[in-house]
């Protein structure tokens, strides 16, 4: 019998999205911020700054020069993904990708490989160099083997992330795009 293909949708979302749209990505991102605060390796992460973030979507990203992503498998949320510009001298070069979350049972559908996918093709077309993010393994292994399959490598912390557990990881992009 041959596997039935799961319809799935990566949308981007902005200030023109739906006011529907805009309250399920706020959903999935105080997910991951629960999640994040329910590990002992975050026990520094702050869900009130996160809080913060999910209030002012979508421009707690895009006002910033980066943006916020959605994946819906059969019409249902399903995971989220933003981005950002790097901090400091990466910024005008380098993206950060942050907040990546795929709901329990949605996952085994790739959407964090392809939420991530997304936005490194985001970055590359915007003419950046480089994406960088910072992820707690021991909270997060799969994400974490994730990242190491496509690429990404470690290097030294770019931002002030007090979380002393982080592995901080860049995928450096083709720049002949």
């Amino acid at each position: 019998m041959a596997a039935v293909a799961v319809p799935i949708q990566i949308d981007e979302i902005s200030s023109g999205s739906t006011p529907s749209a805009i309250a399920q990505a706020r959903e999935l991102l105080l997910e991951y911020g629960r999640f994040v605060v329910s590990h002992p390796a975050a026990a520094q992460f702050c869900y009130g700054s996160l809080q913060r973030e999910a209030a002012g979507l979508p421009g707690s990203y895009t006002d910033r020069g980066g943006g916020c992503l959605i994946a819906t498998v059969a019409s249902v949320p399903a995971g989220f993904v933003a981005f950002q510009p790097a901090p400091g001298p990466l910024a005008h070069h380098s993206w950060e990708l942050k907040r990546l979350w795929v709901r329990p049972q949605a996952r085994g559908h790739h959407l964090g490989r392809q939420l991530t996918q997304a936005v490194l093709d985001r970055a590359a077309h915007a003419g950046r160099t480089a994406v960088y993010l910072d992820t707690v393994p021991q909270a997060m292994p799969a994400a974490h083997r994730l990242y190491l399959e496509m690429g990404f490598t470690p290097c030294k912390p770019y931002n002030d992330n007090p979380i002393p557990e982080l592995a901080y990881l860049v995928k450096f992009l083709n720049s002949d795009r």
